[in-house]
């Protein structure tokens, strides 16, 4: 992950933490895991865990337009910190 990548993830992550009161931010996944997917893998993903219960954490322009071609969010459901898009989905 390139130091403009890992900016952008503190400044994501503080702007979270300031908002929420939280403690900690933390980034799991193949992203976190330097292993970045395409669009059409992480619709796929999606539609396979709307399936079961699940808990979506959505932050960011890439990711809000892929939940929403996954057909899990529509558009009126998208808020902002600070700019930055996110959904917070309970199945």
């Amino acid at each position: 992950m390139n130091s403009e990548t890992l900016l952008t993830i503190r400044q994501i992550s503080d702007r979270l933490k300031k908002k929420y009161k939280a403690d900690r931010v933390i980034l799991f996944g193949s992203y976190a895991k330097g292993e970045k997917k395409t669009e059409q893998e992480i619709i796929e993903i999606i539609k396979d865990m709307k399936m079961e219960d699940a808990t979506f954490n959505i932050v960011g322009e890439k990711s809000i337009n892929a939940a929403i071609k996954a057909e899990l969010i529509s558009e009126d459901s998208v808020r902002k910190i600070q700019g930055i898009p996110f959904v917070l989905v309970l199945m």
